[in-house]
Formats: C-alpha cells, sequence, structure tokens
C-alpha cells in the first residue's frame, strides 16, 4: 500500500497511453482516419493525459466541462480542475469531421502521430470570456492571452488513446519520468511528504532556498523543470537541467533531491497555473507545492502573492496535495545570507532580489552576475550558453512586473 497521496479524483493513476500489440493494432487502424493537427501546447497535453498526468480525465473537455472549469473551476461532475484542457480546430476542419467519427492527432511540428480522438462534440467558445476567466485578462501581450485567441474556433472534445510521448522520453534520458515511474522512484526512497519545485528557469540562490526550507518540513524535494515551450528569450529545457544538476550535486545532501521533468508548455496563468500544477504534482505523487513570488506568472498580470492567496479561494478538499507558501526571498547584505521578508528584520537597503529574468537579462549582456545571485557551478553552464548564441538567436530581456522590483 503506497503512503504517497492519491492521485486527483481516483485511487489509481487514469493512464491512457497504449503499448505492445494494442498499440501496434491502433496504430494501424489510425493510418486510415482523417489527420487532425495538434499545436505544442495540444501536444503537451496529450502526452499528458496519456502517461496519467491529468488522472482522471479521459480526453480533451466537452463544452459543459469548458464553461463549469472557466466559471467555477470544477469539471460538470463537479470535481476541482482550474484549467481547460481543450482541443482546437479551424472551422473548415471542424466541418469536415463527424460527430462520432474518429480522427488521428498529429504534431504538427515533427509530424508524428500522437494518439487518436473518438470526437464526441464539437462546438464552439467565448475566446474572450476564457481569458479573462483563466488568465484575469484580455491582453493580446500576454502569452497564454495570445496563445488562444490564436488557436482555431472550435473545439473538438472526446476521449483519447495516446501512442506516443514524443521526444520526451530520449531527449530527456533520466530527468523525463511519467507519474508511475515518478511514484516508483519516490516510493523507493520511502519519502511519504514531497514538495514539488516548479520552475522554468535554472535555479539561482533564491529558489535554492525555497528547496530547502522545503527539505526541513518534507522528506524531499522533486524539483519539476517544464521541459516544454517557453517564451523567447528563456532559457532552453536542456540547458536549464545541466545548470540545476550542477547545483543538486553541490549544494544539497545527497538524495535529498530528485530532479525530473514533465512535457507541458508554459500557459502563463498565474493564479489557476498554479492550482493545475499542485494538481498534476499530486497525481506524480507530491503532498505539496512550493509556491513563491509570482508563480507562473508573467510581466504585471499578478499581484506577487495571488498564487497563494488563491488556494485560500478553493474548497478545503479540492486538493490533496497543498501549498508551501514562502515569502519573498533575498539576499541580505546584513544577515550575510538568504533571507525572507517573515525572517529578515532589515530594510531593503539592504536587500539583493533575486530573479530568473534578472540573471537571464545579466548573462545575456554579458554583464556580472554577484556571488550572492547565483552559484559559480550554476553560471558556468549559463555562460557557456550565452556565448555560444549566434546574433539572430539573441532576445532582449527586459525587466517589467515584479522581476523589475
Amino acid at each position: 500500500m503506497s503512503k504517497l497521496v492519491k492521485p486527483h479524483g481516483s485511487d489509481v493513476l487514469k493512464t491512457l497511453l497504449l503499448e505492445g500489440d494494442a498499440l501496434a493494432s491502433a496504430q494501424a487502424a489510425a493510418a486510415k482516419l482523417p489527420q487532425v493537427k495538434l499545436s505544442s501546447r495540444e501536444t503537451g497535453d496529450l502526452i499528458m493525459l496519456g502517461i496519467g498526468g491529468f488522472t482522471p480525465l479521459d480526453g480533451f473537455m466537452g463544452k459543459a466541462d469548458w464553461q463549469s472549469v472557466c466559471d467555477k473551476m470544477t469539471l460538470a461532475s463537479g470535481l476541482f480542475w482550474p484549467i481547460p484542457i481543450t482541443k482546437s480546430v479551424d472551422k473548415a476542419t471542424a466541418d469536415s469531421i463527424a460527430v462520432g467519427s474518429e480522427i488521428a492527432l498529429v504534431d504538427e511540428e515533427s509530424g508524428e502521430l500522437m494518439g487518436v480522438m473518438m470526437v464526441k462534440e464539437k462546438y464552439t467558445i467565448d475566446k474572450a470570456h476564457e481569458c479573462q476567466t483563466i488568465f484575469k485578462t484580455n491582453d493580446i501581450e500576454h502569452p497564454g492571452v495570445k496563445m488562444v485567441m490564436e488557436q482555431g474556433d472550435v473545439n473538438l472534445a472526446g476521449p483519447v488513446e495516446v501512442f506516443s510521448q514524443g521526444e520526451f522520453p530520449e531527449k530527456y534520458k533520466g530527468i523525463y519520468m511519467t507519474p508511475a515511474e515518478t511514484r516508483a522512484l519516490l516510493e523507493e526512497k520511502g519519502w511519504t511528504t514531497v514538495a514539488a519545485f516548479q520552475t522554468r528557469n535554472p535555479m539561482h540562490r533564491s529558489h535554492e532556498y525555497l528547496a530547502k526550507i522545503a527539505i526541513e518540513v518534507c522528506d524531499g524535494v522533486l524539483v519539476h523543470s517544464l521541459l516544454g515551450k517557453l517564451k523567447p528569450g528563456d532559457i532552453p529545457a536542456e540547458v536549464r537541467q545541466d545548470a540545476i544538476g550542477s547545483l543538486i550535486d553541490n549544494y544539497f545532501v545527497k538524495g535529498t533531491v530528485v530532479q525530473s521533468g514533465y512535457p507541458l508548455d508554459m500557459r502563463y496563468a498565474g493564479p489557476r497555473e498554479a492550482l493545475l500544477h499542485a494538481l498534476f504534482r499530486q497525481n506524480y505523487g507530491c503532498s505539496h507545492l512550493i509556491v513563491g513570488r509570482d508563480h507562473a506568472g508573467v510581466g504585471e498580470y499578478y499581484g506577487p502573492f495571488d498564487a497563494q492567496h488563491i488556494f485560500d479561494e478553493i474548497p478545503k478538499n479540492a486538493l490533496v496535495t497543498q501549498p508551501l507558501k514562502i515569502d519573498w526571498t533575498f539576499w541580505c547584505n546584513a544577515c550575510g545570507t538568504m533571507a525572507s521578508a517573515r525572517t529578515c528584520p532589515h530594510d531593503g537597503s539592504h536587500h539583493v532580489k533575486v530573479s530568473g529574468t534578472k540573471l537571464r537579462k545579466a548573462l545575456s549582456e554579458g554583464g556580472d552576475v554577484p556571488d550572492n545571485f547565483s552559484r559559480p557551478e550554476v553560471l558556468e553552464i549559463l555562460r557557456a550558453y550565452y556565448a555560444g548564441l549566434e546574433e539572430h538567436e539573441k532576445v532582449e530581456v527586459k525587466l517589467t512586473g515584479h522581476s523589475a522590483k
């Protein structure tokens, strides 16, 4: 009997990934079906459906679920769910697909056949309503809003069978793990309380401090990196993984941290995405999610601690996985160490506030990075990455929102 938290809304993981003879048979049948392309975000969502990361969903959401998720943060059944998981197409494609028919789902970039869907429903949505409820804005400059507004006008819904995990198992060998694999490792280590650390950046000193706080109160930490697409100027996952691995090897007690990754793209939905992060970390076996400043945020669309406050606005039984809320963290020159607003008595003139954006800006411009900002082993890896960029690959990093403060 596992002592880890149970999957969300289920006693067992709901995996939709086919294997063996069932996979071969389904692939042969799918070769005769009409093909529908998946965006990068949709491919990541499909893989999560396949590996049980989105337990207990059995496919892409219908209109009743979409509406309820937007308005109430629950599926139509009443089960908590904070962000719609949908598949969209243009009207012409939708018109060519009959409800009750099967379609083959193909990644638009690689051309790989990723799975099949039984189309149970076709429906249009109010995109502006989705953006306002999920992202709290309709500003097209918001990367998540842009993603929704540019998607097709019709959503297709229905159960899926998944054929592939895409490039992730090979490209991130030793890092990428399914929920079942992660749970097996955590159980082998004898952990029962596990804090997930969500990151789309290399870990700087503030991140290191957050993880070490969690290790004090939990059996260990799962450093769980996003391996899908980011916005321009962010550091690629393979570079980030090397930097994080170096930090763990040099500055954490052996056996207290597991480094891993998952296949989603960022939505930059701030508070709502923090809830989704907690939900699927429950499926990975984590009892807690570290929630610091501006979790999953972008620009100034959300307050620095909105992602913490939202956990107080949902029903107490909505999630088993709970937030570890940690205040603004920084290096304090007077204390001579990392501290937080709850532990440091000194005023802001003594504080060096660390952010991933500030780190990327300094490195991208060849600037100096103080020792109290990031560890030297991490900086060596990141400097080598930036030094190797061609001119056309360089993106100006602007300090906006909370990262500028």
